[in-house]
């Protein structure tokens, strides 16, 4: 590709990636008038792309927010503890180093084999829980992308018997704080021409990254393989958990199944018993300005950052 041409397509990345996390966060209100947003920067290519593209909507918001980055140093063998500290020095940005020796606690109490996931989570959320309130973070930013919540849910779904995913906005465990998602619309392949765009200087997670058999790690895999053979239908999975009818699952807590009552209306919503359910006619695909593919069509939804 010419210099010109690949110029001009990374600027249309550059340019969805702000409208679509924009989107999520005007649809969620996610950050207000005077928030001070802390950022969680990983040293992966995800919370890298997030920190970028909420500096950039930062500087033309009609709001003012803050922004502080924060990475929590695991002290993992052989971590370049010293490439974020120069990145982000670099980009002028405040931020803070949390150093705390997680990785001799996973690795002494985990067997050797097994996921370290599930303890590395805990033990890293109660450390930047207390450095949010350190720093009077009023919300916590992750990096989890749409690929993420749709892993989630299928994770859930497979494994643990939930429909359950992961929200865009939802207050953290302790009651504390806001934690919000503000890539919830962005897929990972956007994240990963981003990161190459920027040439971002990832960091490895040497600590699970090697353990090639997680369940997410399939799942994931799954996931993919359904975006190539069939396009848009992560898409539409996507716009499925914004779109879920309780009266057409089977929670009890959710719909009130026990002191329903026939009406003698009919109600287009209504069980047709003895037909099968119909699948909805598939969405007629449109052309996305940005990319020149076909994709599906799904509502525009205005928002305040362009």
């Amino acid at each position: 590709m010419n210099p010109e041409k690949l110029a001009h397509e990374n600027h249309k990345l550059e340019k969805r990636l702000c409208r679509e996390v924009g989107r999520a966060i005007v649809d969620f209100n996610m950050i207000e008038e005077g928030d001070r947003v802390m950022v969680c920067v990983s040293g992966g290519k995800d919370s890298y792309g997030l920190l970028d593209i909420l500096m950039k909507l930062q500087a033309r918001a009609p709001i003012n927010f803050e922004i502080i980055a924060v990475n929590l140093d695991q002290k993992q063998p052989g971590f370049p503890d010293h490439i974020l500290p120069e990145y982000l020095c670099k980009l002028g940005v405040k931020h803070h180093i949390e150093t705390q020796d997680t990785y001799s606690i996973v690795k002494k109490v985990i067997p050797e084999g097994k996921t370290m996931c599930s303890l590395c989570s805990r033990l890293r959320r109660g450390i930047l829980y207390r450095v949010a309130k350190e720093l009077g973070a009023t919300k916590i930013a992750l990096g989890h992308h749409r690929d993420d919540m749709l892993q989630t849910l299928f994770l859930n779904m497979f494994f643990g018997g939930k429909l359950k995913g992961m929200p865009a906005k939802l207050v953290s465990d302790n009651g504390e704080f806001m934690v919000i998602r503000p890539l919830a619309y962005v897929t990972e392949k956007d994240l990963i021409r981003w990161a190459e765009v920027k040439q971002f200087p990832i960091i490895p997670c040497t600590l699970c990254g090697s353990q090639e058999n997680l369940q997410r790690k399939q799942v994931g895999n799954m996931l993919r393989d359904w975006d190539k053979k069939f396009p848009g239908r992560l898409e539409n999975m996507l716009t499925a958990l914004q779109n879920v009818v309780p009266s057409h699952l089977m929670d009890r807590k959710l719909f009130p199944f026990e002191g329903i009552k026939v009406t003698g209306e009919a109600d287009e919503d209504g069980d047709k018993a003895f037909d099968e359910e119909p699948l909805p006619d598939p969405v007629p695909p449109t052309t996305d300005d940005e990319t020149g593919n076909e994709v599906p069509a799904r509502a525009v939804i205005p928002i305040a950052v362009h």
